[in-house]
């Protein structure tokens, strides 16, 4: 136990109030998924290997929901983000967050292939010097935000309600009949000639996307840090991070506040659950669940069988064309502009998750010594480190999109498979016992932990033996 962090304060779980004033969080975790796996690998899987691996998409999204909820419960009850009820347990825990979470999202693959987007459409040379401009735009989006969560909700509000019914439309649009024989098939697992995995199917790609079938690795973590923010549960005590410019400085303090468990409060508590599970279903399962499906199904529709998508994000580029020939040129630019805003707003929320986590996992290496209130600083101070080391990769000559993606993919599954464990842990011994994570959520992460594990294993077992 880590004796440097103080108790829980103790103070009445508030009434939560109508559902549609919870809406917001769920947004940012959704768009820190549609620029990995729901816009790249998946729709990468589905262009190579055809419609039968969707199911893994919708089990890989379904468990997450799980796990993202939980990390939520903790929060709701303790007021203080899942780091710190971690730190309480493990001391040196932090240092492993900082370095997973760096290695993890250090590498720019989204913004690179946003850039890479975007030059296509304009006709722009040297997407490297377009990702670096991006980078610089989004530092000063999130340093000049008067409340840092604000804007970050906003943006990815904007962005996905453009977005998601775009693709809907285009993917009905461009469907015959026979694709959306493909689709039931591949719901229940069924290929072209195979049953849920293909030959040759690439393990590190699958496991990577089968990380980011959501936000993936330790930015499902960070949805404590929103869900504090938006003010759910005992969240409503703590302080927000806001911009050193603009921003009204607010107290902030890491250790949350609690409450007793009386019967008054826990009848409390099981409306803010009921709530909040509502919110995460609609936002982030059922509108995960819609765009995932219809991005690879739009993938396959477009280019399954078409040469001169083997490499990188080419299948993008082709889809857009094709599409554009199959309706109207302008239908095509549309859909390379809506994917390119959703990357972009992707790694702007990435940044800020990022930055939160290696902030706040900083001052939990240390509490007595680092004050709380240089959390906004330290924030600040890594969302342009982890700029400018974007920009030394780009500038090295290392701007692959989706090989620097898939990196940080394959890094992000071990770390949730570090993770899930922990989060188990600290959900059934640290909380009340009415209030504490039933016996089959429980078996949830338990599965989800072993099928990473599983999964990485046989992954590193495939690279090994390629090379």
């Amino acid at each position: 136990m880590n004796k440097h962090l103080k108790p829980h304060f103790i103070r009445e779980l508030p009434a939560s109030p109508p559902l549609k004033k919870l809406l917001g969080p769920s947004f940012i975790l959704l768009g820190l998924g549609l620029g990995s796996g729901e816009v790249i690998l998946w729709p990468y899987l589905s262009s190579h290997f055809g419609m039968g691996l969707v199911w893994a998409a919708i089990v890989g999204l379904t468990m997450q929901f799980f796990l993202n909820l939980e990390i939520e419960r903790y929060t709701l009850v303790k007021g203080e983000s899942i780091f710190v009820g971690l730190a309480r347990r493990w001391r040196l825990l932090p240092w492993w967050f900082i370095i997973s979470t760096f290695l993890g999202f250090g590498w720019p693959g989204i913004i690179a292939a946003a850039a890479k987007l975007f030059a296509n459409i304009t006709g722009l040379p040297h997407f490297d010097w377009i990702a670096i401009g991006l980078l610089i735009i989004i530092g000063l989006i999130l340093s000049l935000g008067p409340v840092l969560y604000k804007t970050v909700e906003t943006f990815q509000k904007i962005v996905i309600t453009i977005g998601v019914p775009v693709i809907i439309v285009l993917a009905i649009y461009m469907a015959k009949t026979a694709d959306w024989s493909a689709l039931a098939s591949g719901l229940i697992g069924h290929g072209n000639n195979y049953w849920f995995f293909p030959k040759g199917l690439p393990l590190f790609t699958f496991l990577g996307a089968l990380a980011y079938a959501g936000a993936g690795g330790n930015l499902n973590l960070a949805q404590s840090f929103y869900i504090k923010e938006k003010g759910y549960g005992m969240g409503q005590f703590s302080g927000r991070i806001t911009s050193l410019l603009s921003g009204k400085v607010e107290d902030i303090a890491l250790e949350g506040t609690t409450f007793n468990p009386t019967e008054g409060n826990i009848q409390r508590f099981k409306q803010w659950w009921r709530n909040i599970n509502i919110e995460h279903w609609l936002i982030f399962w059922l509108t995960g669940i819609a765009t995932i499906t219809m991005l690879s199904f739009l993938a396959y529709i477009v280019t399954y069988g078409i040469s001169g998508t083997e490499s990188g994000i080419d299948f993008i580029i082709t889809e857009g064309k094709l599409i554009g020939l199959s309706s109207l040129k302008i239908v095509g630019t549309i859909f390379i502009l809506v994917t390119t805003l959703t990357l972009f707003a992707t790694q702007l929320t990435v940044l800020d998750s990022t930055s939160r986590i290696i902030a706040e996992n900083i001052i939990l290496t240390n509490p007595v010594k680092i004050p709380a209130r240089k959390l906004s600083k330290f924030y600040y101070i890594i969302i342009w480190a982890q700029i400018i080391f974007g920009i030394i990769v780009f500038l090295s000559g290392f701007s692959e999109p989706r090989t620097l993606i898939t990196i940080g993919a394959v890094i992000n599954a071990l770390a949730m498979f570090v993770y899930i464990v922990l989060v188990l842990i600290i959900n059934r011994h640290d909380l009340p016992r009415a209030i504490r994570i039933p016996w089959w959520r429980q078996l949830i992460l338990l599965i989800m932990w072993i099928m990473f594990g599983v999964l990485a294993v046989l992954a590193i077992a495939q690279f090994f033996q390629n090379t």
